[in-house]
């Protein structure tokens, strides 16, 4: 299989988009020389590499495609493993399929033929065109010139979504049996612009009203709560104005993975791109060294949580 660059480079090594002619392994998982701590992160929104055949349905430009991705988060974390974790990626784009959905979250309006039984067509997530397949891209663009046909939907599926979710529950199981329990850092990132009525109430003291990290818990059910304030505080320290489930309190894995009373732990972490990227270009700016730096320290005194702060006694579940 050969790899057509996106001509619009990052000015950076490494971050440049990929147009896939063929097929390509979904995930990667970048593995620690020894894994020492009960601790998982992922990046399932950063993936660049486009199938070519994409561009035969969408009537988006690829600049405008990219515009949907969590561009670059996985690179913010590439070097975590030092730190004894290890760091899980998906490698295909979230506006080809979106892995924290359900399966069953198939849109009615994107699909010509009859959905399968059970298709959660009512879900919020559906109705804002936002399923498992996105119909919208950012700022709700169409994506798509006509409907699909639904065998596509399977094919997405069975390429991208299971081999995904295949990839964490391993993850999650080996963590377990290692360590006795395992606590999965979901990281995001999020448009620098948001309606002020969604984050005055939760925003803590800060002489600045934009928003950088949002730590998401499900209000506290999908992580024991010594977990996240361990880094809201840390956060915080480190400068950054931070946020508890608003506007973003986890999406369907920390839901469907997230079970404190069973030794399982999720945190969505949302970060504002305007901290490390140009969100209009694309590239990412001198920003982004000291996030991935400061990334890097705060994660070192996380996975450090003592196991009395995990005890299921301090879990909203």
């Amino acid at each position: 299989m050969k790899d057509r660059t996106d001509k619009s480079k990052d000015a950076n090594s490494g971050g440049t988009a990929l147009i896939a002619d063929g097929p390509f392994a979904p995930v990667e998982v970048l593995e620690p020389a020894n894994w020492t701590v009960p601790f998982i992160f992922a990046s399932p929104h950063s993936g660049r590499r486009y199938p070519a055949d994409l561009f035969e349905k969408s009537c988006l430009p690829l600049a405008r495609m990219r515009a949907s991705e969590d561009a670059y988060v996985d690179l913010l974390i590439d070097d975590i493993p030092s730190l004894g974790a290890p760091v899980l990626k998906a490698l295909f784009p979230r506006l080809v399929l979106d892995v924290n959905r359900s399966s069953s979250e198939l849109d009615p309006l994107m699909f010509s033929g009859k959905l399968p039984p059970g298709a959660e067509t009512r879900s919020s997530r559906v109705l804002a065109g936002f399923g498992v397949i996105p119909r919208l891209g950012a700022e709700g663009r169409e994506i798509y010139r006509r409907r699909l046909d639904l065998p596509e939907a399977q094919n997405r599926l069975d390429l991208y979504y299971r081999p995904y979710h295949l990839a964490l529950r391993g993850l999650i199981a080996e963590s377990q049996k290692r360590f006795g329990c395992a606590i999965l850092i979901d990281c995001h990132s999020m448009p620098s612009t948001m309606p002020a009525t969604m984050i005055g109430a939760s925003l803590k003291s800060h002489s600045s009203k934009a928003v950088d990290i949002v730590l998401g818990d499900r209000f506290g059910h999908s992580c024991a709560n010594g977990l996240t304030g361990l880094a809201e505080r840390l956060f915080a320290d480190a400068g950054y104005a931070v946020t508890r489930n608003n506007p973003y309190a986890g999406g369907y894995v920390a839901q469907s993975y997230g079970k404190p009373l069973k030794g399982v732990h999720v945190l969505q972490i949302e970060m504002s791109r305007r901290l490390y990227m140009d969100e209009q270009r694309i590239t990412r700016h001198k920003g982004f060294d000291a996030l991935r730096h400061n990334l890097k320290s705060i994660f070192a005194t996380l996975i450090t949580i003592t196991p009395e702060a995990l005890q299921p006694s301090l879990a909203a579940e």
